[in-house]
């Protein structure tokens, strides 16, 4: 036996002695991820009312296909094969980050497998391997997926920039989409560099700091950010939302841009 179950482990009748609400924080961490999914899995698919100019949804950028609507392929068109969606192009890497981020890890293993759903609250599993076999262990690809993030980084930042063109390509334009697309793009480059691999690549592996005095003093400053990771990986989502939802009732015509100038 393993687990909860293996030997020396106490014997309880009940799951857990906690009285207090601990079933709260699981069950809102899965309305929060459900609804998320429930929401960028019909954007993903829709295919629609990603882009009105100057602002490209950042669920759909870049936008790489023939299919792309005219003007939202600022780095080109060099698929033509893809039949469906353009968004399902490009977001196996952001979702890639997102869904091997530490932090994301422990928030679905909670609240999705109950592993465990809460401290000190036994697990209905049987066993327990951890991330040592299929499909769990490629859990460990997070770091590379980590690179793509800074890409995507550099990306969602010049989308920003071109929020500041107006509709016929003159620079000099500011509207709303502009401040949430700018928002957008430094709650990405907050939660990308407040992630565990990236603190690990300033200086996980240096046995002396003395010897290297700026990669110390850049782990500091990511160690810093890296305590408020859990902050800034939920308000870069709902984020993303925000940004998308309000780029789409801009393309379906429901609402203009508040210009500011």
């Amino acid at each position: 036996m393993t687990g909860v179950s293996a030997p020396g482990r106490a014997r309880l009748g009940v799951r857990t002695l906690r009285e207090d609400r601990w079933w709260l924080a699981p069950l809102a961490t899965f309305v929060g991820l459900f609804l998320f999914v429930v929401y960028a899995t019909f954007r993903a698919f829709q295919g629609a009312y990603y882009y009105f100019e100057p602002y490209l949804s950042p669920f759909y950028s870049p936008c790489l296909t023939t299919d792309c609507v005219p003007g939202s392929s600022d780095f080109g068109q060099p698929i033509s094969w893809w039949p469906l969606s353009p968004a399902l192009v490009i977001l196996i890497f952001p979702l890639g980050f997102r869904l091997t981020c530490y932090y994301y890890r422990k928030a679905y293993y909670r609240s999705f497998w109950f592993s465990p759903p809460a401290c000190a609250v036994a697990e209905p599993h049987r066993s327990y391997t951890g991330e040592t076999r299929f499909p769990l262990i490629l859990q460990n690809i997070h770091r590379y997926f980590w690179y793509f993030a800074m890409i995507f980084g550099v990306i969602l930042s010049y989308d920003a920039i071109l929020g500041f063109r107006n509709p016929q390509g003159q620079w000099g334009h500011m509207g709303l989409g502009t401040v949430i697309l700018l928002i957008n793009a430094a709650l990405i480059w907050l939660y990308a560099l407040s992630c565990h691999s990236c603190r690990h690549i300033m200086g996980g592996k240096l046995k002396h700091f003395s010897r290297h005095p700026r990669r110390y003093w850049m782990w500091q400053q990511i160690s810093k950010l890296n305590g408020r990771h859990m902050l800034l990986a939920w308000v870069s989502l709902i984020w993303l939302v925000v940004a998308d939802f309000y780029i789409t009732l801009l393309a379906h015509g429901t609402i203009s841009d508040l210009r500011f100038f």
